[in-house]
């Protein structure tokens, strides 16, 4: 990334934290947002990986086609889970933007090593980077407006009427912070295209 290694490490830790929120969404008792999540949980890890400075790791060339397969196969997840909902569509968009970040790595001459340093290369088609970040900055905006009614919900274990209410691994406004993270996290890395 460009500049200090500082807002580096600010990704790195919101992307791995993210990752490891989405770890424990995992334990839901919905089956479909434990599928939901430990895809998120994938990408979240995969950002924080992406967003480590070059100065602390610069992984080997093959690791970058290595992580384009594995999100080729999330995005392939995610595309079969749009058949139930279009709310998937975004995991496949978002495991779209991975490949095409690994991909540029992997293909560009000094992949792992002045071009991680110096903004991860500028071989990226600028058209889809464009498109990508509009994408994602629209996506921002609309989830953090979603999230203000949000602040309303009341957390606990149990409702005024005695029954109980989702526990804070299914809280969907938690779901939606995650997800507006990562977005979040993709408008920091697809700049350095």
């Amino acid at each position: 990334m460009h500049g200090p290694a500082s807002p580096a490490w600010l990704l790195v830790a919101l992307c791995a934290a993210t990752g490891a929120y989405c770890l424990l969404r995992m334990r839901s008792g919905v089956e479909d947002q434990r599928r939901a999540a430990g895809g998120e949980a994938v990408m979240g890890f995969g950002m924080a990986a992406m967003a480590v400075p070059a100065a602390v790791f610069t992984p080997p060339a093959w690791a970058w086609a290595g992580g384009a397969v594995v999100f080729g196969a999330a995005g392939l997840r995610g595309l079969w889970a749009a058949r139930a909902g279009r709310r998937h569509l975004h995991h496949l968009v978002e495991a779209g933007a991975m490949v095409y970040m690994a991909a540029v790595m992997a293909a560009s001459p000094a992949a792992g090593s002045a071009a991680h340093t110096h903004g991860h290369g500028t071989s990226g088609t600028p058209v889809l980077t464009g498109a990508l970040l509009l994408y994602f900055a629209g996506y921002v905006l609309l989830t953090g407006v979603r999230l203000i009614p949000g602040v309303a919900v009341a957390g606990g274990s149990a409702g005024g009427d005695g029954a109980a209410t989702a526990g804070w691994g299914d809280r969907p406004e938690l779901a939606r912070a995650c997800r507006l993270a990562m977005a979040i996290g993709m408008l920091a890395m697809l700049p350095a295209m």
